[in-house]
């Protein structure tokens, strides 16, 4: 831990000579109270003046929704301090970016990152993600960003563990750039420090999940379902998320948000269409 603590401190040394203190803007899909928002702000708040928007309530699997057929509200906070602003959103995590970019931010953020959630959003989970969804708005908004998730799902999760990580990778993003159209999604294996092997960049693994759902009745008669399902990992590339996170690394995956599949262009164009 001492040998990251020193090479971030470092990085942070170097950053603060190129700019400004950097304007962090924080979310998440668990709820504004959730003990991860709590970690991620406590790291943040080492790096840059923090702006927190995130849900008033948990949003998790929410994917990319947005609100447009109920009206949004904002109530302004104070949890960790009043040199924190923080808001709780009525909304969806993407929302949230959304008003605070619109509503809350005099101009873009330097960063946003989003977390860290409780539970893993490696693989196909990336697609449902609330946590990955604010990630990928903030990118769409031309924001460096990040989503962060510990594969554990317990409320009481050790993120202090995984603290000094999301300094390193956060001070990296700020220094160095992401590539145009890129947000990264890390997620963290339920490890102490110590058994954490270091820090793989990863493609997502190809997985889904077998789905099945759980039919029941009311009192009253009425059929009412339970969703339901084995995660299933199709994927043996030990270049994968999953690979890494069974293996005691921590996976960053890149995560473009323009879906076009470039590939099948040039067979779709042998159509006779």
């Amino acid at each position: 831990m001492r040998c990251l603590t020193l090479k971030s401190q470092t990085l942070l040394q170097k950053f603060k000579k190129m700019i400004q203190k950097p304007t962090i803007l924080v979310t998440n899909d668990d709820g504004i109270n959730a003990p991860g928002i709590r970690a991620l702000i406590a790291v943040m708040a080492e790096i840059g003046d923090v702006v927190v928007v995130a849900p008033d309530s948990p949003q998790s699997a929410m994917g990319h929704a947005i609100t447009i057929n109920n009206t949004l509200y904002l109530n302004k906070i104070s949890t960790d301090g009043a040199a924190i602003t923080e808001y709780a959103c009525s909304g969806t995590p993407v929302d949230c970016v959304k008003l605070a970019v619109n509503e809350i931010l005099k101009k873009k953020p330097d960063l946003c990152v989003s977390g860290v959630n409780h539970g893993s959003n490696s693989s196909i989970n990336v697609i449902y993600s609330g946590t990955m969804s604010a990630a990928v708005e903030a990118g769409i908004e031309g924001i460096p960003a990040i989503g962060f998730s510990l594969l554990d799902y317990d409320w009481n999760a050790d993120f202090d563990t995984i603290k000094p990580f999301i300094k390193k990778i956060a001070l990296e993003v700020l220094y160095k750039k992401l590539p145009e159209g890129t947000v990264l999604n890390v997620n963290f294996p339920k490890l102490k420090y110590e058994e954490i092997k270091g820090i793989k960049i990863c493609r997502q693994a190809k997985a889904m999940w077998m789905e099945k759902f759980d039919k029941r009745q009311t009192p009253y008669g009425k059929d009412y379902y339970w969703l339901t399902g084995a995660f299933v990992n199709q994927d043996r590339g030990e270049d994968t998320d999953e690979w890494a996170l069974a293996h005691g690394y921590i996976s960053v995956v890149p995560v473009q948000f323009d879906l076009t599949a470039h590939h099948a262009i040039q067979q779709l164009n042998t159509w006779d269409l």
